[in-house]
């Protein structure tokens, strides 16, 4: 490989990682997913904590790709931080349909508006039950 095209193609890799930062960023801060979601789970005096873990966890994550390290872990380590990555991508999830009102919306098309908690229901247990077994039979 050429000077030339390795100066390119780290040109493109970083352009297209800033771009898709930048993009993830700005979603975040315009829908204010993290201000709403310590609003609701009254935890607004973590707000730097919820900040911080999502850049440390952010950055961890890259860096473990980039450089496609391994860690050896038994079990149950990777059950506790299996835990957590699903706690916080679910609670990510609540706080962008809360303020996008993603389920009066949903309700309202499918003609569900009694039954709103049942499909609230229904969401939380297959995505209980389909993480469930994703973890149990791929690990």
């Amino acid at each position: 490989m050429s000077m030339i095209q390795l100066f390119l193609l780290i040109v493109v890799g970083l352009g297209g990682g800033l771009a898709v930062g930048s993009g993830l960023v700005a979603f975040i801060t315009v829908l204010d997913i993290i201000p709403r979601l310590t609003q609701l789970t009254n935890s607004r005096r973590y707000i730097r904590w919820y900040e911080w873990a999502l850049v440390c966890g952010a950055l961890f994550f890259t860096v473990t790709d980039f450089f496609h390290l391994k860690y050896n872990a038994s079990r149950y380590t990777t059950l506790f931080w299996g835990l957590f990555a699903g706690i916080f991508v679910g609670m990510l999830a609540a706080g962008l349909t809360e303020v996008l009102n993603v389920f009066p919306i949903l309700a309202k098309r499918l003609r569900m508006n009694r039954y709103i908690i049942a499909l609230l229901m229904a969401m939380v247990l297959g995505k209980v039950l389909g993480s469930g077994l994703q973890w149990l039979l791929h690990l």
